[in-house]
């Protein structure tokens, strides 16, 4: 697959960690994270009887970034495979770092 020159350009002075389809699912994943963090923060770790606003954005934060992180493996794997993996092993670190409290406290 040939290359575009702003692609080529690119790949050589730039990390793809800086481009939107890598970043903001890290930054999604992170605002999920303080998100539940916050919570337990304020309002401790016991199970509540329904979910709230904290369980949905923390929801939403988390599925939303799933296109993203397809887009970016689409995109980039084929194209440059070495500089896509450390950017989607840090996509999935991420995402992990935000599922983990959820686990632990089994909200």
């Amino acid at each position: 697959m040939a290359l575009l020159y702003t692609e080529k350009y690119f790949l050589m002075n730039h990390t793809l960690i800086k481009r939107p389809s890598g970043f903001i699912p890290v930054a999604m994943s992170l605002a999920a994270l303080a998100i539940v963090i916050a919570h337990a923060a304020m309002f401790g770790v016991a199970r509540e009887a329904d979910e709230g606003t904290a369980a949905h954005l923390w929801q939403i934060l988390m599925a939303g970034q799933l296109p993203v992180v397809l887009f970016f493996a689409v995109k980039w794997l084929p194209i440059a495979p070495g500089r896509a993996l450390p950017v989607l092993a840090l996509q999935v670190a991420a995402a992990l770092a935000a599922m983990f409290p959820v686990w632990w406290f089994q909200w």
